[in-house]
């Protein structure tokens, strides 16, 4: 399986102090920041945009920008997003007509490709092709839209068919996930840890983030063990 990735959600830090903030998480040790770009259209908020990311990009240079794209018409934002310094554009297939021309797409700006689904959305809808294609799949646990939902742990099935349909691909969760939700994140397969309030409101956010991460490592260890006597 692939390694643990923790991706602190930017949706819940001081938007004020957004490069600080950015480089605190580093600093603690995020390997990623999840970047929430909403339109007000795909779903009924309005975050940031391509302009805000290209300050964090000169702020923080070495910073790995996880971009969950919650947009209507996600092809029209590639070029922006990857302009501005974007490492992973994440669309959702709902969004979408043509997933496989917009991974291409995407791909061709030098960026990795994620899909992401929303929670009444089937993990047979992510077909093996569109996967293959894909550096990442995302599972929402909450609705997209706002911070702060509750985890909706009917949506880990879906993690666990997407990990025993695709060992070695990323697999992402996103919404209410935290230390009381990370044992079963991990143990359905995702590696890939986004986390809000449960990270950036900590009074030790690194302390959280090597709990997840350890968490995930230690459910990995024993996937790779039952496989082996199997």
């Amino acid at each position: 399986m692939p390694h643990a990735i923790i991706s602190p959600s930017v949706l819940a830090s001081d938007f004020g102090q957004l490069t600080a903030e950015c480089k605190r998480m580093i600093k603690n040790g995020a390997d990623w920041l999840h970047m929430d770009v909403m339109d007000g259209h795909f779903v009924p908020n309005i975050t940031m945009g391509a302009p805000i990311l290209t300050c964090v990009k000169k702020g923080v240079p070495d910073i790995f920008m996880d971009c969950h794209m919650m947009v209507a018409q996600p092809e029209k934002w590639v070029d922006d997003i990857a302009a501005a310094g974007g490492a992973l554009y994440c669309f959702h297939l709902e969004a979408t007509s043509d997933p496989l021309a917009l991974i291409d797409l995407i791909h061709g700006k030098k960026m990795k490709a994620g899909v992401a689904i929303s929670p009444d959305t089937p993990s047979s809808a992510i077909t093996d092709q569109v996967a293959n294609a894909a550096d990442m799949l995302l599972v929402m646990t909450v609705y997209p839209g706002r911070g702060g939902q509750k985890f909706l742990d009917r949506c880990l099935p879906k993690v666990a068919d997407l990990r025993a349909r695709f060992p070695e691909k990323d697999i992402e969760v996103d919404g209410g996930v935290g230390p009381s939700t990370i044992d079963a994140c991990a143990h359905a397969g995702s590696n890939v840890i986004v986390a809000g309030t449960a990270i950036f409101n900590a009074p030790d956010p690194e302390q959280v983030i090597t709990l997840l991460k350890a968490t995930v490592n230690t459910a990995q260890a024993h996937a790779a063990a039952q496989r082996a006597q199997q």
